[in-house]
């Protein structure tokens, strides 16, 4: 069929179709639309104002807690400290107090520092030049007795526990500051402070617990607010106990989790302000109150004075409302505020919400139109079920049998390619695909059959040179074996030599010609052998001369007996080795019965001449295990590779330092493990992933073959060779791994 450019529809099946429907469709859907948000936008402000309500008296409900758990654990704390001061005004508090506490030479009295812990105990502060009386004493005792039973329990809840005693001292449990009383100035402002003048009873009469503003705490530079509770006996106050509660997650939550599209605001009936969106409270910034003018350097970040105004007229608003109000609308902003007040404290949490946003939520119901939408939908999805089944449904039958034809292998598909629309179109190009798929899956067919032929030639290729790889390894692992073999030999050959040189040395070094002149002298005097040896001056001679001369020889006899037995030794050590090798060149068994500690043994015994050599010192820790099932030259082969390795990365290091640590171990059912851990040169981490590269090496004299012949044998037995290393001078350990099969089964 010809591919000629087929000339632009007269008509679009498409156009006239959604034109068609749509005309009707968005008629229907404005109408039902405008009466439907007239409906929604009064349910939905009925519903978000019942949203915000709960939203902020849920959040008080949250923020309040910690505040009101503060005040229990007051309760407590005050009733704890009355009956502590009672068992004490029992008691003598000399010989505890002087254990615990001492003056210091600024007239302050402390903690003792020997075996103080600011972490774990209470520290104790008092002010230089109070007068540490009998009953102050006791008082202290009670205070540091209270603090350091309730101070550690309640620490996941407060930043720190503390007692105050008026006359000018504070116990306090304070890990995040644990040196604070030991640090603190002798005449730090205890009884003038701010928190301190709440408990006095001009200014709590009632003797309640009180509540600081916010303030920064300097040592951690977080902010936060501290809750005092005065204890009175027998109508004096003795003590203030107090927690410091962190604002941080307070801040956080307030500002960072709003309701969407409203924000949130924190602040105390007298102004001040405790969180707000644009709020930065950096370390050292002053504390911003609502009812001050705005300042240069403030840390509330508003850019006009008419933001100012505004948040002004929320406080304003908040303070003037009618008791138990919690619902209020601020007209002149349009927005509605929810107030709840935080238990406690007092503090007032408001969640401000703009009308806009209750008139956005509305917007957005409306647009969802179930009932009206659904009608005007049915409607129109009976027209176009018409429509589309006499134009488009039809037609498209035609090309889903096309399809059907298609996938069952017939390319010759015949269509409607008469029409002047979108389908035309489609019919045309469909036709063409399926001439060109079909080209295409024939010239597939093609490739597949000469890839699958290639395929197989490369599949052997790879074979046959994976057979040669193994068959080199193998070589090369009987070279090394024979290589340590004949090394050792000659090592213990040049000992025989030597053993053998000394003793003739010995032998030459004997004097017995000198025996043959006594003797010819002996003989010469032998018919008055009695006077010569008695009364002749060469005749006294002889008997001292031949008593030496045995001597001689016996030394020389004891000598020339311990070089033979050397040579003897030396021979069966050569003897050893032979068999050794022997045993271990035989045409070796894929599998066999083999004990994996005598081929460590062995390994070492091969390897024992350049172990002697450069004085290393082998540490072994070789579990006792039954026989396994392995290929037992494979193992030798790459255990001599790795020893071999091990000694020339130490032969730098002095010898005192020159360790080999060899481990054989199970550390699974199936899994036996063997280590040759070094303390060398070490492997720098770009090199642990070359390490088993074949050719590649570190050495100059290195051929790279070892350690990759050494992997494959692991392979091949069905384990594994791992190298890790710390790096450049920490040594390097190898971990051989390989399946446990004991010899008994089957």
């Amino acid at each position: 069929m010809p591919h000629a450019a087929s000339p632009g529809p007269r008509s679009s099946l498409a156009r006239s179709t959604l034109l068609s429907m749509g005309v009707r469709i968005a008629l229907v859907i404005v109408l039902t639309t405008l009466v439907s948000y007239l409906h929604i936008l009064r349910s939905t402000r009925t519903e978000s104002f019942q949203r915000l309500v709960h939203y902020v008296s849920e959040r008080s409900q949250r923020e309040q807690a910690v505040f009101i758990l503060a005040e229990e654990n007051h309760a407590l704390l005050r009733k704890a400290l009355e009956e502590r001061i009672r068992f004490w005004r029992q008691k003598d508090p000399e010989a505890r107090f002087d254990s615990l506490f001492t003056r210091f030479e600024d007239g302050s009295i402390r903690n003792r520092p020997k075996g103080f812990d600011g972490t774990r105990m209470p520290g104790v502060f008092v002010n230089r030049g109070v007068t540490a009386d009998v009953d102050f004493r006791r008082r202290l005792l009670a205070s540091h007795d209270v603090v350091a039973q309730f101070g550690p329990a309640l620490r996941a809840s407060f930043t720190d526990t503390y007692v105050i005693l008026p006359e000018g001292a504070e116990t306090v449990f304070w890990p995040e500051a644990p040196d604070w009383c030991q640090e603190v100035d002798a005449d730090f402002p205890l009884v003038t402070s701010d928190f301190f003048a709440l408990t006095q009873p001009g200014n709590n009469p009632q003797r309640r617990t009180a509540w600081t503003g916010i303030f920064e705490d300097v040592p951690s530079k977080r902010w936060m607010v501290s809750v005092i509770t005065p204890l009175d006996l027998d109508g004096r106050h003795v003590a203030t106990v107090g927690h410091d509660v962190l604002l941080d997650e307070l801040m956080a939550r307030t500002v960072n989790d709003p309701l969407p599209g409203a924000y949130n605001i924190v602040f105390r009936d007298d102004g001040q302000l405790i969180a707000h969106p644009q709020l930065k409270m950096g370390s050292g910034s002053a504390v911003y109150n609502l009812l001050d003018p705005v300042k240069p350097g403030s840390p509330l970040r508003l850019d006009s004075a008419e933001k100012h105004a505004h948040l002004r007229a929320i406080f304003d608003r908040v303070r003037g409302r009618q008791p138990g109000q919690n619902m209020m609308k601020l007209a002149e902003y349009d927005e509605y505020l929810a107030v709840a007040r935080l238990a406690g404290t007092g503090w007032n949490f408001v969640t401000v919400l703009s009308g806009r946003e209750v008139s956005a939520t509305a917007f957005h119901a409306a647009r969802y139109v179930p009932l009206f939408g659904m009608a005007s939908l049915l409607l129109e999805l009976g027209i176009m079920y018409w429509m589309l089944r006499r134009h488009i449904t039809r037609p498209l039958l035609a090309f889903s049998r096309a399809a059907t034809q298609v996938e069952a292998g017939d390319f010759h598909v015949e269509l409607d390619t008469s029409r002047d629309d979108e389908l035309g179109q489609l019919a045309q190009a469909f036709q063409r695909m399926a001439h060109e798929v079909q080209r295409r899956e024939e010239a597939l067919r093609h490739a597949n059959e000469g890839l699958e032929q290639r395929v197989e030639e490369r599949t052997r290729e790879l074979k046959e040179l994976h057979q040669r790889l193994v068959d080199t390894a193998r070589r090369a692992g009987m070279a090394e074996v024979a290589t340590h073999v004949l090394h050792n030999v000659g090592n213990v050959l040049n000992s025989v030599t030597t053993s053998a040189l000394v003793a003739r040395e010995r032998l030459d070094g004997l004097k017995l010609e000198q025996v043959g002149r006594v003797v010819d002298l002996l003989e010469a005097h032998q018919s008055d052998l009695a006077r010569f040896l008695t009364e002749d001056e060469r005749g006294k001679k002889v008997l001292p001369f031949l008593r030496r001369l045995n001597r001689h020889m016996s030394d020389e006899q004891q000598v020339l007996r311990e070089l033979l037995d050397d040579v003897g030794r030396y021979t069966d050590h050569i003897a050893t080795i032979v068999r050794m090798q022997q045993r271990h060149a035989r045409t070796p068994q894929l599998q066999e019965a083999v004990s994996l500690s005598v081929l460590v043994e062995d390994a070492l015994r091969i390897s024992a001449d350049g172990l002697s050599r450069f004085h290393v010192q082998v540490e072994r820790s070789l579990a006792d295990l039954p026989l396994v099932m392995a290929d037992k030259h494979k193992v030798l082969t790459i255990l001599l590779n790795l020893i071999s390795n091990a000694i020339n990365a130490m032969e730098a290091l002095p010898a005192e330092q020159q360790r080999l640590r060899v481990t054989l171990e199970r550390p699974s059912e199936r899994l036996v493990r063997i280590e040759i851990r070094d303390h060398g040169v070490g492997i720098a981490p770009e090199l642990l992933t070359r390490i088993f590269q074949q050719g590649f090496t570190t050495r100059e004299e290195g051929h790279g073959v070892g350690l990759h012949s050494s992997a494959l044998a692991a392979q091949e037995m069905g384990g594994s060779l791992k190298a890790h290393s710390e790096g450049p001078g920490h040594g390097a350990t190898f971990t051989l791994e390989l399946p446990f099969h004991p010899a008994g089964e089957g």
